[in-house]
């Protein structure tokens, strides 16, 4: 039996469909409060030329009273559906009997690509997890740069240059901006313990 791309593909997404919500159904469900001091926002601001560390293209989060792991799994959520949204319109080229053969492969070019960047994400965000043994981290890559976000109350200098080598080793040499959301399980915890002295 014979299966075609768009046949393979679709088992691939559901897979990954699937491996994500378990994933996330799992989840423990006492999770931090976002709250990223001025500093790190500035820096952020900085570095990003004005745009939103958070928004992926066209999209924007409002992450008053989420949790930092709602804010990554919303923004995982958002960056997979725009993909989907890209792929369809790319499969819609492919499906089209005015294509021409050019238009229908840059179509499959493209689709290769969305699905490459993907996997790369994944697979760095796996690594780094593992590797570094952060709670949770998000690597986001768009045209020009990579973003690594991890879940760590401080982020030294050497860290976050681990973290751009690893990013480069994954996506070749590219612009790789490294930041960190503060886990505020930590200083809630703290906060408990100083109202009840």
């Amino acid at each position: 039996m014979v299966l075609k791309k768009q046949t393979v593909w679709l088992i691939t997404m559901l897979s990954l469909l699937i491996v994500l919500s378990v994933y996330y159904m799992t989840a423990p469900d006492d999770m931090a409060v976002v709250d990223q001091d001025d500093e790190q926002q500035d820096e952020n601001n900085g570095e990003e030329n004005g745009e939103g560390g958070t928004e992926s293209e066209g999209t924007n989060v409002d992450v008053s009273g989420m949790t930092v792991d709602e804010l990554f799994t919303t923004t995982r959520l958002e960056q997979d559906e725009t993909r989907s949204q890209q792929i369809e319109q790319w499969e819609d080229v492919i499906a089209s009997a005015n294509a021409s053969s050019e238009e229908k492969n840059e179509a499959k070019e493209q689709i290769n690509e969305i699905l490459t960047v993907s996997q790369k994400e994944a697979v760095l965000e796996n690594t780094i997890r593992y590797d570094k043994d952060y709670r949770d981290v998000l690597v986001q890559k768009d045209e020009d740069d990579v973003r690594i976000t991890v879940i760590t109350d401080e982020l030294s200098k050497t860290e976050a240059n681990e973290l751009m080598q690893m990013a480069r080793d994954e996506f070749g040499m590219m612009n790789v901006i490294v930041g960190n959301q503060k886990d505020d399980n930590q200083e809630e915890d703290n906060k408990e313990d100083d109202n009840q002295e």
